[in-house]
């Protein structure tokens, strides 16, 4: 069952966050996409998904280790993350005085000089604490670092932050003078 759940939630993560396309999902501006369309994607993906309803998404919301999707009515989206051709309409919002940042060390030197950039995504991801920020990190390096984001000073320069979930929060970018090298919290 926990494995049907993974790969029910990679499969979502990816027709939400990366190719909707590929299911024949169209998001509006803010990511939205009717939950019946994207039941009827997940329906032709795999034969044991032929019977799907809308509480096995909800029960793969349950059992996240993180909240990655959010339901409105009939409608589901991902929460960030997203690498769509088309920018996501997001509400600004005034960030925590400090966020974190995991990294490689290579690419910590580079954003230490050049600051914060989305990359291939279209925000910069940002943790509201170092253990989650060493975690995403990880994902990374073995020996991740943290970078310190002076988010309350970045947001007074003009910085545009927005709350993405309850330990995630987005940037468009972030210059290298809000952000420090700082070690692990343990």
């Amino acid at each position: 069952m926990v494995h049907h759940l993974t790969a029910l939630s990679r499969t979502i993560s990816h027709a939400l966050r990366h190719e909707p396309w590929l299911y024949e999902l169209e998001l509006d501006g803010e990511g939205w996409v009717a939950i019946e369309a994207l039941l009827c994607a997940l329906r032709s993906q795999r034969r044991e998904w032929s019977q799907i309803t809308d509480q096995d998404i909800v029960r793969v919301m349950e059992v996240a280790d993180k909240r990655r999707f959010e339901l409105r009515g009939a409608q589901i989206r991902a929460l960030y993350g997203h690498s769509t051709p088309h920018r996501l309409r997001k509400v600004p919002s005034v960030p925590p005085a400090t966020l974190f940042h995991g990294t490689a060390p290579e690419s910590a030197r580079v954003i230490l000089a050049e600051g914060l950039k989305p990359m291939g995504r279209q925000y910069v991801h940002l943790s509201v604490d170092r253990e989650t920020a060493y975690q995403v990190g990880r994902r990374k390096a073995r020996d991740s670092v943290i970078l310190k984001v002076a988010a309350a000073a970045a947001h007074a320069a003009g910085v545009v932050f927005y709350e993405g979930s309850e330990q995630v929060w987005l940037a468009d970018a972030v210059g290298a003078r809000f952000i420090e090298l700082t070690r692990r919290q343990t």
